[in-house]
């Protein structure tokens, strides 16, 4: 139970007492609204203000990418000595900077180093995220802030996206030079609120970091928070499907209009704003472990109805499509909020900031690997990277039992 009184309606809607706190609420949104902004749009940016090539420019951001691998390593100890606050505004701090240079980018070295700035601030913010909700949640509230942090990241990148769109089709290279001066003054934007913001005193959530105990060596013989880990890559490789497999799936696979897969994200956009919360409040009061396994099962359900659609009758598709979208939309809806609660809680704190550095790495290291993985999967056949998928996420449920049984 949360030491303050929730209101009725705040209750019912899965809300956090966010009263102080609007500025890591603002960060958040903000952060993710000038993320939203470029996400779609970086390549796109640098082949029309640079001259050279799409797959010169591709092969620079993904250098960038691997180069920024180490960084949550990098940032753990930081977030250790000196608090996920401060480690927090820096990360934006550097982004900011980043993507000032963004406009001075011209030749591939360029281009790979303003993309290594912008993506170890991006990882330093999102590694010290969990550690500011820890700052922010009063007692029991957790769940509820991760979920709301969820909501608000949807939030942001939904409407940045919008307005990126509208940008670049009205404005040609100016436009997107616009959306670049805007995206990094949402980053100093963000990094003013975060400065800001004084998390309140309270003896079980002191911002000052606790003395440091071990190291990496310490989380790396915690054999339980490593199996946490190798089950979150599990859930890793299922986000990737927004970003990486469902529009050429669908275009390629398929064969079906792009504007298919358009609604299909804004149904998941829509769908984890609105009810992310709710569902938060509705389920906390169950065992983590088992909201996750829940999660993984209907993850699975989703996943083989993606693969059944690839032989399903063309009267068949569109359902088959939205439907297996509402499941796995549920299950991003129970997972993401209750699998950072995990991280958290089997977190030694005196060693919070390499233990979630070791966490954020599993999304590092998932999001450099899939792409490549699940397109050479739908090389093979359209039902390839579903059912792999679906073998991930039936795997987790066995180790989600496990770490049950070791509580």
């Amino acid at each position: 139970m949360t030491t303050a009184t929730l209101t009725p309606l705040r209750d019912r809607l899965g809300l956090p007492d966010t009263s102080g706190r609007t500025g890591l609420v603002g960060a958040h949104l903000i952060d993710s609204l000038g993320t939203g902004l470029i996400l779609a749009f970086t390549l796109v940016y640098f082949a029309r203000t640079t001259g050279l090539t799409v797959t010169a420019i591709g092969a620079a951001v993904t250098a960038a990418r691997l180069l920024a691998l180490p960084t949550a390593i990098g940032v753990g100890p930081l977030i250790d000595r000196y608090g996920a606050r401060l480690v927090a505004a820096g990360g934006n701090a550097l982004s900011a900077l980043a993507f000032g240079g963004y406009l001075l980018a011209q030749q591939l070295w360029q281009i790979v180093l303003v993309c290594l700035l912008a993506q170890i601030g991006h990882v330093a913010y999102w590694t010290s995220s969990t550690g500011l909700v820890v700052l922010a949640a009063e007692e029991g509230e957790r769940t509820r802030w991760f979920a709301l942090v969820q909501t608000l990241r949807n939030t942001g990148l939904g409407l940045g996206g919008a307005l990126g769109a509208v940008l670049v089709a009205g404005g040609g290279t100016g436009g997107l030079r616009l959306l670049v001066v805007l995206n990094a003054v949402s980053y100093v934007v963000a990094t003013a609120l975060l400065a800001a913001w004084r998390p309140a005193p309270a003896p079980a959530r002191a911002e000052a970091p606790v003395k440091e105990a071990g190291g990496y060596r310490t989380v790396l013989r915690d054999r339980r928070y490593l199996l946490l880990v190798a089950v979150n890559l599990t859930f890793v490789f299922g986000s990737m499907i927004l970003s990486m497999l469902l529009a050429v799936y669908l275009t390629e696979g398929l064969h079906r209009e792009a504007w298919v897969a358009g609604s299909l994200l804004v149904l998941n956009g829509v769908q984890v704003v609105l009810t992310g919360n709710v569902v938060a409040g509705r389920l906390e009061r169950f065992r983590p472990t088992r909201v996750l396994a829940a999660a993984s099962l209907l993850n699975a359900l989703a996943f083989g109805a993606f693969a059944l659609v690839a032989a399903a009758p063309g009267w068949a598709v569109l359902a088959g499509l939205y439907a297996a979208m509402f499941l796995y939309n549920i299950a991003e809806t129970m997972a993401t909020p209750f699998r950072e609660e995990l991280s958290v809680s089997l977190a030694d704190p005196a060693l919070r900031g390499r233990y979630l550095a070791v966490y954020q790495l599993s999304w590092n290291v998932g999001q450099a690997v899939a792409p490549a993985l699940l397109t050479l999967l739908l090389g093979r056949g359209a039902a390839w990277p579903w059912l792999f998928l679906l073998v991930l996420s039936l795997a987790a449920v066995p180790g989600l039992l496990r770490l049950e049984r070791d509580r």
